[in-house]
């Protein structure tokens, strides 16, 4: 079963420069990171040889699973969000039903969640409980602090 991530258009180009950028500058680097401690003398007792190759397999793997990852993402055209529930790169107004405060979060993927920006990943707490609800319904969100009750106001785009 193959699961996939939604993410935009932009958040996508981030990730295709993030992976061109460690393909083009930081994998050179670590070779040459490499090389220069090969110089050095003896592999056996050179810790700066060890470090360097090790950071070279730390990016091998972030390479390979970034690129494992963009094979899973398809990109949400904003103009097609269905507004009708709560859903992938809507935008939702919520009221905590017991304290009466106010809060918009737009649901994203994990890759996009950014809470200073008001964006909330579709698998956080918050995120799975409105998922699917509609204006009016109340959530039930399981936090560490016990169940908070949400009341969803508007759902856009």
């Amino acid at each position: 079963m193959s699961s996939f991530q939604y993410v935009t258009k932009e958040t996508l180009e981030q990730l295709k420069a993030e992976l061109q950028k460690m393909k083009s500058v930081d994998r050179p680097a670590a070779s040459r990171a490499i090389a220069e401690a090969r110089e050095k003398g003896d592999l056996k007792e050179n810790a700066e040889y060890d470090a360097a190759k090790e950071a070279q397999g730390l990016l091998e793997a972030r390479i390979a699973a970034m690129e494992g990852s963009m094979s899973t993402i398809r990109v949400m055209d904003e103009a097609n969000i269905d507004t009708s529930k709560v859903s992938i790169l809507t935008k939702v107004t919520l009221t905590n039903v017991n304290t009466k405060k106010q809060v918009t979060y737009q649901i994203v993927s994990e890759q996009e969640a950014d809470l200073k920006a008001g964006k909330i990943s579709v698998i956080s707490p918050i995120g799975k409980g409105i998922l699917g609800k509609q204006v009016g319904e109340t959530a039930e969100v399981q936090a560490p602090a016990g169940t908070i009750q949400f009341r969803i106001e508007n759902i856009t785009a």
